[in-house]
């Protein structure tokens, strides 16, 4: 194994610049959710070109590229679509340059996460030229919608393309530590029903902002009694906006809405998260409800699901975490640093759902996904090549040459 791992070093290294260009390619192409298509076409082209024995894509968008045809199924998955860029008066270089010096690769979706799906691409390349012959087969797919929607690609993929891996890679930033985990989040709405009256004699209605600012800051005081993880951490919640309507500016509000992000840690669900809600906003005229997504991908099929994302966590004895470790020291001759990320991935499908074990390793340091002056290093994209490919390898379950 200590041959393989010098080759696939030797290997990533010789392809430095090969993905540091594709990764420039795929910054260089603008692609918000659902309006992925052109760095989809990029992404196939350069799966095609790399060797890989399939490429295609799926009803929702998705690029899948397949290596081998094991009994045995990984996938390695990255997103392709990104937040937009902001303010440019923010950015000290162009969001859509892609422009490579001093070391790393600059521009929107660097990091978060294009990065990932470039070193894959180089990962399956060396894959081919090593003649990988284990009883597995690799899927790597390039994910859409993911921004907006973590998790609803991952729903398509084994809903309806009928693929359902056994363990999956998450290429998310990560430092280059490995990742078993992370905490859940829900979108609620709370609506309240008032009555109006006219804005001179207030006392004759019943003021929904007014019921609705109540509840908003007994909210606030949940986070006081949310219970800690010690992998984890506490969840949490916050009140991201409030709506409401009268008849006029001079009349009492009839109706009040307002919105809440909750992170969910380990034992929280989506049924105690509505009852901690409801529990607040008893006696008031109000009703907690969980958002759904619906919208149209690229392709103009439109496909949703409730806004519920679970936590998940892989115990650190898991195989899918000590073949990482396992990797990861016979690439770098170190043990890797394993956490958690603070933000949500597609993990909260493949495993918070799906149950399917689930790590993650990405090339980019996560605080500055969705940052200005996005940048991620050469020297990151060359480990993490190196490092899907030896992982394969292991879960492969190859010893010695």
């Amino acid at each position: 194994m200590e041959k393989r791992y010098a080759r696939i070093r030797e290997l990533s290294d010789k392809y430095r610049d090969y993905t540091a260009n594709n990764l420039a390619r795929l910054v260089r192409i603008k692609s918000l959710t659902s309006g992925e298509r052109d760095v989809q076409l990029e992404l196939q082209r350069q799966m095609e070109e790399a060797g890989f024995d399939e490429v295609f894509i799926d009803g929702l968008g998705n690029v899948i590229g397949k290596i081998g045809n094991g009994k045995r199924i990984i996938a390695i998955d990255g997103h392709m679509d990104t937040v937009d860029i902001g303010s440019p008066a923010n950015w000290n270089f162009d969001p859509l340059g892609g422009e490579i010096r001093d070391g790393f690769v600059h521009g929107r979706g660097s990091v978060d996460q294009k990065g990932g799906p470039a070193s894959f691409v180089t990962a399956g390349r060396i894959l081919k030229e090593l003649g990988f012959d284990g009883d597995l087969t690799v899927y790597f797919t390039g994910t859409v919608m993911e921004e907006d929607c973590d998790g609803l690609c991952w729903k398509y993929i084994i809903e309806e393309d009928k693929i359902r891996p056994d363990l999956v890679v998450i290429t998310e930033p990560t430092n280059l530590g490995l990742y078993r985990g992370q905490r859940g989040r829900m979108e609620m709405q709370v609506h309240f029903y008032g009555r109006s009256s006219h804005g001179s004699a207030p006392e004759r209605g019943v003021n929904a902002i007014y019921m609705a600012s109540r509840a908003a800051l007994e909210i606030d005081k949940l986070n006081d009694r949310l219970a800690p993880d010690p992998f984890l951490g506490k969840g949490s919640i916050t009140v991201t906006e409030i709506i409401s309507q009268s008849p006029s500016l001079c009349a009492v509000s009839d109706y009040a809405r307002i919105h809440l992000d909750r992170r969910l840690t380990t034992g929280e669900t989506i049924e105690s998260a509505v009852r901690e809600i409801e529990a607040i906003v008893t006696g008031m005229n109000a009703k907690v409800n969980v958002l759904t997504y619906s919208e149209k991908a690229y392709t103009g099929l439109e496909y949703g699901m409730d806004k519920y994302y679970p936590t998940w966590t892989v115990p650190e004895d898991h195989e899918a975490v000590q073949s990482g470790v396992k990797a990861f020291k016979g690439l770098f001759g170190r043990q890797p640093v394993v956490d958690k990320w603070t933000f949500s991935t597609n993990g909260i499908m493949t495993c918070g759902t799906y149950g399917i074990p689930t790590v993650g390793f990405g090339p980019g340091n996560e605080v500055l996904a969705h940052a200005p002056d996005e940048k991620v290093p050469v020297s990151d994209l060359v480990a993490a090549s190196a490092f899907y490919a030896a992982f394969v390898y292991e879960i492969a379950g190859r010893n010695g040459e």
